[in-house]
């Protein structure tokens, strides 16, 4: 039996040997014209033709596009992007362009996060939680460097502190309702131990926000306009060493932990999208993901440079103040998707997935996004700063105090939900009737200033011009 097969064997190779032989001997090889391909199938030879591959090339594409643009009803917000920069160049209206950029915007960022979910299944699972790191809020980072180049700094503190507050207060408020009252039979827990590391960290960065803040308006300044934004940097490169500590915990540390949790909502996001069980197996190759993390970045920063130019014709023709705009409006479109499938987790008795997109964005955006912004902004020679004003800082400071004090249980119910959501109306009330003070949120008011120099001159006698600029260095 053993003979039988090796002469099998010895036919089949002398059989190949001869049919490369003789392609090699055709008059097609000869002439120098491309030659057919050999193919196998059941142990038959048989010839393909050039078209053959270019035709499966064409299929690989149309199923790669119908996988990724097609698979997804959110998807059908996607021609609002061109439409955006058709109303920019045929019109000019500020708040349309501004508005449809938003809405082009929001399926271009849950498409990333697919794109970036498919490469993290071929990197494995230490490179696949970095990726997920770094492209966690990419679309905030994106449209924060287009702000960073345009010298709108109050822009990107605005925007980042309202991604912050709309996570921890409105997102995390809805997901506990919800999920409380869908679940009522038991008592909802997640991980404390967890929660209390994220709050730690966010206390952190609610620090190094204030000291800026409180060295600036106390006047206490060893040099006044430059120890703020040596303070700022300093503290922005001391924040992201902290930060790259918690990731190595988190993937080494807590490996086993962390990386269920995020296998499992990639799971859920793929169920939800495709309406199935979830598929472990990734739906597209490793080159086509990187090929469409690299188009979808592009077409982001496309959108976000037309966004952060209409940004302040938006803040005009809707006399609405830029801060209510950037805190407010710009966090809950931009980031819709990852809200959507945080409450989804929380109806399924999946806190600790709820948790990690909402108290683990914030953690990601307070610890690395804003300091990682600040440095870019040094780098870019914009003086970007930790000091988010006061009423700001003050803001963010309750607000991770009272989400802490929420999670110290360890448990949720719809009750401390509605608090949560309550709590974001009266923040997003306080920004709507907030004037800021910046030169881009707006300025004082011609009254306000002129109140201010009577009073300053009215109790300080002066007497050189030196001390006139001193006056209004402090102004």
């Amino acid at each position: 039996m053993q003979s039988n097969v090796k002469q099998m064997n010895s036919l089949d190779d002398r059989s190949m040997s001869e049919l490369e032989e003789e392609s090699l001997l055709t008059p097609e090889a000869e002439s120098g014209k491309p030659k057919p391909v050999l193919g196998l199938e059941n142990g038959h030879t048989f010839r393909v033709s050039p078209s053959f591959g270019y035709k499966n090339l064409w299929n690989g594409v149309y199923k790669s596009i119908k996988t990724v643009v097609f698979s997804n009803k959110l998807n059908l917000l996607m021609p609002f992007g061109p439409l955006a920069i058709m109303v920019h160049k045929m019109t000019g209206h500020k708040g349309w362009v501004f508005f449809l950029s938003m809405l082009g915007i929001t399926p271009l960022a849950e498409r990333l996060g697919y794109a970036t979910e498919q490469v993290a299944f071929y990197t494995g699972a230490t490179v696949g939680g970095l990726l997920n790191v770094t492209f966690g809020n990419s679309t905030e980072m994106i449209v924060s460097i287009y702000a960073l180049k345009s010298g709108m700094t109050r822009v990107v503190q605005l925007s980042l502190l309202g991604s912050i507050l709309s996570n921890m207060l409105l997102v995390l408020g809805c997901a506990f309702f919800c999920g409380g009252l869908v679940i009522r039979n038991k008592e909802q827990r997640f991980d404390k131990a967890s929660a209390v590391v994220n709050s730690g960290l966010l206390l952190m960065a609610v620090m190094s926000l204030l000291f800026p803040s409180v060295l600036l308006y106390t006047h206490t300044e060893v040099h006044f306009g430059k120890s703020e934004l040596a303070l700022s940097r300093f503290s922005s490169c001391i924040m992201l060493v902290a930060y790259a500590a918690f990731l190595v915990f988190q993937l080494k540390g807590q490996q086993k932990t962390y990386f269920s949790a995020t296998e499992e909502e990639n799971q859920a996001m793929d169920a939800a999208d495709n309406g199935d069980d979830g598929n472990e197996e990734p739906q597209i190759s490793k080159w086509e993901s990187i090929i469409w993390l690299s188009i979808l970045t592009a077409w982001i920063s496309i959108l976000s440079e037309h966004l952060v130019d209409a940004i302040q014709g938006a803040s005009i023709a809707w006399n609405i103040p830029i801060s209510f705009i950037s805190v407010i409006l710009l966090p809950i479109i931009g980031n819709a998707t990852e809200h959507a499938s945080a409450i989804i987790f929380a109806m399924k008795d999946k806190l600790d997935i709820t948790l990690g997109v909402t108290i683990g964005s914030s953690t990601q955006i307070s610890m690395f996004g804003i300091p990682f912004c600040v440095v870019i902004g040094w780098i870019m020679g914009c003086p970007m700063d930790l000091n988010f004003q006061i009423f700001e800082t003050a803001t963010l400071f309750i607000t991770v105090i009272v989400v802490a004090f929420f999670l110290q249980e360890g448990t949720s119910n719809y009750f401390k939900g509605l608090l949560l959501i309550l709590c974001y109306l009266i923040v997003a009330a306080s920004f709507l009737v907030h004037e800021d003070a910046s030169p881009e949120g707006g300025k004082l008011s011609q009254l306000s200033i002129n109140s201010l120099l009577h009073t300053i001159f009215s109790s300080i006698k002066v007497k050189t011009l030196e001390e006139v600029r001193k006056i209004f260095n402090i102004i």
